[in-house]
């Protein structure tokens, strides 16, 4: 198998619905195993390095019957499905029984298949391993209850939503320290030597099944945050971080495999320095969602080495559908723009057609939603766009732009460029609801001399610029509310 590309584009799948669909499709029995190869291909087609197959593992019974038994849920289930009935729960995929993958989806063959034909259509691999928490039936709880941020009956008394009664064993829920605690879940301690370990067995063994592995709130488990949380229950804070630990024991046999963060709270580079691959980057999300083009700039001004090791995204199953949150015009902006920068990319299934609802991970369905074509017109041009080698393995720069003293417009300008030679592109995204006017200045060594040729990818037109003006003065820019240039750039032959 192929090493992985510097900025790898990657997609999320919610495995047990896709499945489903499938059975209803093709009106047959489907596991992952038994895909068919249209389904593959019509993934590899797009552009795809990876392919991130979100909840693989085995769902918990018990999981299933404390969610069905709590109101918010269900009114959550509802919401998103208004026809739920308590059959489609079939648990969360963040609530583990085991690291095996379910029988429902094809057992560890299928998903061995899977990934077989994904090699073969030149992606890799990528699962999730959730390091906080199991289900209260993990084999764990029984065989090795000192795994666990333990409570005592007054726990279970006073705060019945935080704690539960297992095996005998009083055991707190999963929680992040600023939110209620999960109540389908128990808290691992991060601080426990022998969950270390278990931890690293576990991760080797999924790192044998894939060659990725998205790490769910990876941030909950650095010394400082669990400390924070848990205060004197974890025990002793152990003086290397449970990630320096984990990380570099699983990569000295599986050293191929990436290691991608959620994080939070403005750790990504903590998480980067303790050992991940990739990291989220939620700061330039709810920059794109709520604030302006200068605030994205500045967020575009951090170093390099930092801002290739990001994962950027305008969905995943923990946001909102984002033809929920953004008006379509402001959506293309937004996607453009977290499609062509440097780090990962990540896009979710549904996100091309414009679904809306934004569907609990415990539900095996989803409502039918209709296709927005012209958002899915869009996003077949986008990802045909950046399915080139210079947004894998080029050289980004941040390009600067100016205005004239009657017109600050030019502000809301975000632009940024590629090269790696002979290909060059140019993005100009507009990030408001206001027309712009601007000079991009571009800082390619060999702008200058000759005729350069650009042409836009989703207009089809094409410009011809003098290379010496360029230099000079920058290339003049017009664009209206929430447009964009993605412009490739050649220079004349024979000039």
């Amino acid at each position: 198998m192929s090493k992985w590309v510097r900025y790898p584009n990657l997609y999320e799948i919610n495995t047990w619905v896709w499945v489903s669909e499938l059975q209803a499709k093709f009106g047959k029995n489907i596991t992952l195993g038994s895909v068919p190869a249209t389904e593959w291909d019509a993934i590899g087609d797009i552009g795809f390095d990876a392919v991130w197959l979100m909840g693989v593992w085995e769902r918990s019974p018990a999981g299933v019957a404390i969610a069905n038994r709590n109101d918010q849920l269900v009114q959550a289930f509802r919401r998103a499905l208004p026809d739920f009935c308590p059959d489609d729960n079939v648990g969360s995929p963040y609530c583990v029984r085991q690291y095996v993958v379910d029988p429902h989806l094809g057992g560890a063959g299928g998903l061995a298949s899977a990934r077989q034909q994904l090699a073969k259509r030149g992606m890799k691999l990528i699962l999730d391993f959730v390091p906080n928490h199991v289900a209260p039936d993990h084999p764990w709880v029984a065989r090795h209850p000192d795994y666990f941020i333990r409570g005592n009956l007054d726990d279970l008394r006073d705060a019945p939503a935080s704690y539960l009664e297992v095996s005998g064993n009083v055991c707190a829920c999963g929680r992040d320290p600023y939110f209620p605690a999960w109540p389908d879940v128990l808290q691992l301690n991060a601080f426990n030597r022998d969950l270390r370990n278990a931890a690293i067995e576990t991760l080797s063994s999924i790192a044998s099944q894939s060659d990725g592995v998205r790490c769910d709130m990876a941030m909950l488990m650095i010394n400082s945050v669990f400390e924070r949380t848990w205060g004197a229950r974890g025990g002793q804070r152990p003086l290397t971080d449970y990630w320096r630990e984990v990380i570099p024991a699983v990569k000295k046999t599986h050293p191929d495999c990436y290691f991608l963060a959620e994080a939070y709270w403005d750790l990504e580079w903590e998480l980067q320095q303790q050992g991940f691959d990739f990291c989220y980057d939620k700061r330039l999300y709810d920059r794109l969602e709520g604030e302006n083009a200068e605030n994205v700039r500045l967020h575009l001004c951090a170093e390099l080495g930092y801002q290739e090791r990001l994962l950027r995204f305008l969905e995943n199953h923990d946001e909102p559908r984002a033809a929920e949150v953004f008006s379509q015009e402001k959506e293309q902006a937004a996607a453009l723009v977290t499609a062509t920068l440097p780090g990962a990319r990540l896009f979710h299934e549904g996100q091309f057609e414009g679904r809306k609802v934004r569907l609990p991970v415990f539900l095996g369905r989803r409502p039918e939603e209709p296709v927005n074509e012209g958002l899915q017109h869009f996003y077949t041009k986008l990802l045909k766009a950046i399915h080139r080698p210079v947004f894998r393995e080029g050289t980004w720069g941040l390009g600067e732009s100016e205005g004239w003293p009657d017109n600050t417009s030019f502000q809301n300008l975000l632009t940024w460029s590629w090269r790696k030679n002979p290909e060059r592109c140019l993005i100009a995204v507009n990030f408001s609801d206001y027309p712009v006017q601007a000079r991009v200045h571009v800082n390619w060594p060999d702008l200058g001399g000759g005729i350069w040729r650009l042409t836009d990818m989703f207009s089809g037109e094409q410009y011809e610029r003098q290379g010496d003006e360029l230099a000079r003065s920058g290339l003049y820019v017009g664009l209206g509310p929430w447009g964009y240039h993605f412009l490739c750039c050649s220079r004349r032959q024979g000039v």
